[in-house]
């Protein structure tokens, strides 16, 4: 199922490319209908006034897919071992959605949204739904609308989410936040020990994958990242991250993989884990929903006198910003 489905309506089926029955949508995406998923996909990252109703269908159906992250600095494999992950997965009979998320341009505000091209071996494959996103200078890794696009996959149906964030610093952790289970891909030559126990990225890590696990250096970069772990604390049940070497050009280890990942799931299900991160995975939806509500009325606000007033009397030194800000909330409010 790959996006480009969109464009092409099936031969003697209305096209959907434009619908805007969201009823019809999503009673197509659960059916399978790969162009319906991509309408859909293309509602939320256009931030249509239909998102709400959007929303509102794919309820129901939220929580029942398996979502894993994949991240990782540029050059590591993230697309090569999504690709071999999604054969793995597709070899248990599982359906699989596939959010690949590209960095725009500062300059344009265009992506080649190339992580796909690297995917092409599942294309035809009508188990497989493979989206590429710009990430529209949203920071942290992600595009703001692969939540609610992890929604519409768990909605057609998909039993596992992969969502492959664009090449990551140290900083960018947002995709723990999305997944049940978070791998971070390194690879031999990257960075020395000090790297490997700096925080940020490496602390979200369930599952570390050490690719390319064929080049000098991998048993210090294993090592490394062992030595990491060890002086984490954890207490009593708590999960110890795994380190699973692998060759995803060659396909090798891809099953280490999986089955860490299967490890993982079991210990969130068996220790209540995996409700919590639901959960706090819902409340972060909510609030940056809110915010972006919140933002949007700010913004109308700009076109009355209200923010120019408070903003003159601040300026001059009759009122503190703080109270201003507490003017214009109660301004929102009403």
């Amino acid at each position: 199922m790959s996006e480009a489905a969109e464009q092409v309506p099936a031969a003697g089926s209305t096209s959907v490319r434009r619908s805007r029955d969201v009823p019809q949508l999503v009673e197509r995406a659960r059916a399978g209908d790969p162009r319906a998923v991509a309408r859909l996909i293309t509602l939320v990252e256009n931030g249509d006034p239909l998102l709400p109703a959007v929303a509102a269908a794919l309820a129901p159906y939220a929580g029942q897919a398996q979502v894993v992250g994949l991240t990782g600095s540029p050059g590591v494999g993230k697309s090569t071992t999504t690709n071999e992950l999604v054969r793995s997965l597709r070899a248990r009979g599982h359906r699989v959605g596939v959010l690949a998320v590209d960095p725009s341009s500062p300059f344009t505000g265009g992506a080649i949204l190339g992580d796909r091209v690297r995917m092409q071996d599942h294309a035809t494959d009508p188990g497989v739904y493979i989206r590429s996103m710009s990430s529209r200078g949203h920071l942290g890794g992600l595009s703001a609308a692969t939540p609610q696009a992890v929604r519409v996959l768990e909605g057609a149906g998909c039993d596992v989410v992969l969502v492959e964030t664009v090449g990551v610093g140290q900083a960018e952790v947002e995709v723990a936040s999305l997944a049940d289970t978070t791998l971070v891909l390194l690879a031999p030559g990257m960075g020395d020990a000090i790297q490997a126990v700096k925080a940020g990225i490496l602390e979200i890590a369930d599952v570390f994958v050490v690719n390319k696990a064929d080049r000098d250096g991998v048993d210090a970069t294993v090592r490394d990242i062992q030595g990491m772990i060890a002086l984490g604390e954890r207490g009593p049940g708590q999960w110890r991250p795994q380190v699973v070497r692998a060759v995803a050009s060659r396909g090798e280890g891809i099953d280490d993989i999986a089955a860490a990942i299967d490890k993982h799931r079991g210990w969130l299900v068996e220790h209540g884990e995996l409700r919590r991160r639901q959960e706090a995975r819902a409340a972060a939806e909510v609030e940056a929903i809110a915010l972006g509500i919140l933002r949007a009325r700010i913004g109308s606000l700009r076109d009355g006198t209200e923010l120019a007033t408070l903003a003159a009397k601040v300026a001059e030194g009759g009122l503190d910003p703080y109270a201003a800000a507490d003017t214009l909330l109660a301004q929102l409010v009403r």
